[in-house]
């Protein structure tokens, strides 16, 4: 049962990214700027409001985390898809209302209810993924690696299948009918997994109960009738603390700063983790370009990879992630959690050296020389660039716009299909130089799946198991903030070097951020093997 009610809200949830925007574009005259507001403001809401989405979760029944969540996040994609059906049927009339103000104020609403949804779906991956799965499996390492890997596994084929059913609706029928498409889902979705989980709550009457926090250096992941009853439960003490402080404050003051406080002591509880290296480690892995987003595949496409290729490559990547899943349960089984993580972070940094050698191999439109102009307020760019295009331009896939075209071109040209672009009017008769390059990366792409995977799945379980039961929400909230936060600097670098030409700078320093990542882990894992072995179940 949870298996079933995870796809489902996993295939609701890719549905509703991909479609949110691609409904975006199309409302606001394809052009980008709705779609970038929407990232901005849900990047930032996770970031600022993990800790208190976590804390949420920690201070109320696991059957009230869940429920709530679930109704939230499927009532708030309902009435979103609701309004865009009536913006999409009623564009013409809604701008001419209140000089077009009307429209401003349906945007918004799309845009806030849309980030209500993904706040409410943070709130149930962090209850679900985190804590129940924990619960359910008996505190058993084994059962629960199983679990973990086969959630991540079901993550995998709805990130492939779900975009591209709700894209073929949307294809075949229309953007009203795709949203009425979504909209039932939800609904379907929502009875479902309801049930489902109250079913769940019921049959595992551990779920009920929420032990206080142990005291330092006792175990997290032991069986809540065998910790001592004299433990105290510090989080919740403060809480009461903090409350009693901010009485004499007037309520909307003493509430902000109750908030305030709330994040503080999140934040400070997910640094005092013994894990906090392993979580820092992994949201380092967040800040590259090597994933298959639109940032990557735009840059393929600049070197002559068409959209059906690109397709094809991204199913590959599908099944190495699998492989990815599967190799965790092997080594975990045969030598441990801890030094699980430490061979797929050797295999993950040997597959993207490939990406390294891309940067320097035949075919890479890398110039350092387009920096010039940055390092050089006096030089002469006119001249410069004219020799720049004059001699790499056999080592790119042209572009219109020559060479200053950015990674990310206007969408009016192109469909959106899973993250791929797919682009119409390719230049014909034009192609590099050399493949060598292009080869080079998508293969250490690829083939470093399967090292990530491993890895992901090997610090969330670190996670689970080293983590108090009454902190578990808290340090996972502010573990998706890390999250969101170290992606939002991978955009913020293909801003500063947005043309193919930098795209190796990019990759350049995407490694050295997966490397600083994976460091941090393997000095969590020196700390990590000088403790004395645990008496946990195996």
């Amino acid at each position: 049962m949870i298996y079933v009610s995870g796809a489902l809200s996993m295939w609701g949830d890719r549905m509703w990214h991909f479609a949110i925007s691609v409904f975006l574009i199309e409302l606001y005259g394809r052009n980008l700027l709705l779609t970038a507001i929407f990232g901005l403001v849900v990047a930032g809401s996770v970031l600022l409001l993990g800790a208190l989405i976590g804390d949420w979760v920690d201070r109320n029944p696991r059957n009230k985390v869940a429920h709530a969540s679930l109704l939230v996040q499927n009532i708030s994609v309902t009435v979103c898809s609701i309004v865009l059906m009536l913006v999409f049927l009623y564009k013409q009339w809604i701008e001419s209302i209140w000089d077009g103000w009307l429209t401003v104020v349906c945007y918004t609403v799309v845009i806030v209810l849309a980030d209500v949804a993904n706040l409410a779906s943070t709130a149930l991956t962090i209850a679900i993924q985190r804590d129940w799965i924990v619960v359910i499996t008996g505190y058993n390492r084994g059962h629960l690696a199983g679990m973990n890997a086969t959630m991540r596994r079901i993550d995998q084929v709805t990130n492939i299948l779900a975009p591209l059913a709700v894209g073929q609706v949307m294809t075949l029928a229309s953007n009203v009918i795709g949203c009425g498409f979504i909209l039932g889902w939800n609904l379907v979705s929502l009875i479902v997994e309801f049930i489902f989980l109250s079913r769940v709550y019921r049959i595992v009457p551990a779920l009920s109960v929420k032990p206080p926090a142990p005291e330092d250096g006792q175990a997290s992941l032991e069986r809540p009738a065998e910790r001592t009853e004299g433990l105290v439960e510090r989080r919740g003490s403060q809480g009461h603390l903090n409350l009693k402080e901010v009485t004499n404050l007037p309520l909307c003051f003493g509430r902000f700063r109750w908030l305030l406080s709330t994040c503080k002591d999140g934040w400070r509880a997910y640094y005092r983790q013994d894990v906090f290296l392993a979580g820092m480690g992994l949201a380092f892995l967040y800040t590259t370009v090597l994933g298959f987003d639109c940032i990557t595949t735009g840059y393929a496409y600049t070197q002559g990879i068409s959209g059906s290729l690109l397709s094809l490559l991204m199913g590959v990547s599908a099944i190495t992630g699998l492989m990815g899943t599967i190799m965790f349960t092997k080594l975990r089984k045969a030598y441990g959690l801890v030094n699980t993580g430490i061979i797929s972070s050797c295999l993950h940094l040997c597959c993207l050296l490939l990406c390294v050698c891309s940067v320097f191999a035949p075919g890479s439109p890398m110039d350092l020389r387009l920096l010039r102009p940055f390092l050089d307020a006096n030089s002469t760019l006119s001249a410069a660039g004219g020799m720049v295009e004059g001699q790499r331009q056999k080592h790119t896939y042209p572009m219109r716009g020559g060479i200053n075209q950015p990674l990310l071109p206007d969408r009016s040209s192109i469909h959106w299909t899973n993250n791929t672009v797919l682009f119409e009017n390719m230049p014909s008769g034009m192609e590099p130089d050399s493949y060598i390059s292009i080869i080079l990366l998508f293969l250490g792409v690829i083939t470093a799946r399967i090292g990530l995977w491993s890895f992901d799945l090997t610090v969330t379980q670190l996670l689970q198991e080293n983590i108090c039961e009454s902190e578990r929400g808290v340090v996972n909230g502010v573990q998706s903030s890390m999250n969101y936060l170290m992606d939002l600097l991978h955009f913020i670098m293909v801003i500063s070097a947005p043309q193919p030409q930098h795209f190796g700078i990019l990759v350049i320093i995407s490694v050295l951020f997966i490397t600083t990542g994976h460091t941090m882990y393997f000095l969590y894992a020196r700390k990590a093997k000088r403790k004395p072995a645990g008496c946990l179940d195996t």
